[in-house]
């Protein structure tokens, strides 16, 4: 286990500083490598956003599906998306892309989410919007109730607070529950995952490193994170299409969040980012320019 602080840089690329920014107005892109309280260098990608807008203090920060990364096609239009109503943090989860470590496949990864919200804060952004798809939607869950206002201290969250809360939560076409295997799409991807020739198949024909070893503790699952996120504010989108977790997850994470979330469930719509049109993305924006503070 690293004593090194979420966020911290470890090398930079398109702007040289030795560590992470702190309150500064100099909003310029960057790109460098990041490092999570467990030790592991996470790939991270700034880009301050169109000019003009309202809202120049929000940042969105983006968590990506299984097998994306920050530089996938489906990746880079939904930061341009986003990019109109504020600043935009996009990042590749463990075992993914130009990330070191693998994929722990929602457990791990939200350490990867608290170094890259920790990162935004640092460019002098006072409200962070996560925003997270599929297996990215289940880690803001569990990242807004682990670093709350009264998270941040527990062995799960790798003990780091603070700068690592966020201020709205955007949760799209995530699981309710874990090892969820009622459709056949999630019956390949627990193929993928469980078994050694699937990991080869992860690895080489998906470009995604995914870890050999069980969960141990299992994590707190998203309907149990969606308990706790109060009061910042939620919401959940799903589509009535999505081939890979039917319409009681939405509506089990709704329920569980209260008063406080908020339930889209969007006609014709499928999964994750790729099912994810202008319109949504842009209904999205609006939301968190208004909900976040």
């Amino acid at each position: 286990m690293s004593d090194r602080p979420s966020g911290h840089v470890a090398r930079p690329t398109l702007r040289p500083h030795p560590e992470t920014p702190r309150r500064t107005s100099n909003r310029t892109p960057s790109r460098t490598f990041l490092r999570t309280s467990d030790g592991v260098r996470i790939d991270a990608v700034y880009e301050p956003g169109a000019s003009g807008r309202d809202a120049p203090d929000l940042v969105f920060v983006v968590a990506h599906g299984f097998t994306g990364d920050a530089d996938r096609p489906h990746v880079r239009r939904i930061a341009a998306a986003f990019a109109r109503y504020g600043a935009v943090v996009t990042f590749s989860f463990r075992g993914h892309g130009a990330s070191g470590g693998r994929s722990t496949v929602g457990d791990r990864e939200v350490l990867d989410l608290a170094a890259a919200v920790t990162w935004a804060r640092g460019f002098g952004h006072a409200r962070v919007v996560t925003v997270g798809f599929s297996m990215g939607g289940s880690v803001v869950l569990r990242h807004a109730a682990l670093y709350g206002d009264q998270g941040g201290d527990s062995e799960e969250s790798g003990g780091d607070g603070g700068d690592a809360r966020t201020d709205a939560v955007v949760s799209v076409s995530s699981p309710a529950r874990w090892y969820y295997r009622g459709t056949a799409p999630m019956r390949r991807l627990h193929w993928l995952v469980m078994r050694p020739a699937g990991r080869l198949v992860g690895r080489y024909g998906m470009r995604t490193r995914i870890h050999h070893r069980d969960w141990d503790p299992v994590p707190l699952s998203p309907v149990a994170a969606a308990g706790r996120i109060a009061p910042t504010p939620l919401l959940v989108v799903h589509g009535d299409r999505d081939g890979y977790f039917p319409l009681d997850h939405p509506r089990m994470l709704a329920e569980a969040a209260g008063d406080h979330g908020e339930l889209w469930l969007e006609p014709g719509m499928g999964h994750a980012e790729h099912a994810s049109d202008e319109d949504l993305l842009h209904r999205i924006g609006d939301w968190a320019v208004s909900r976040a503070g």
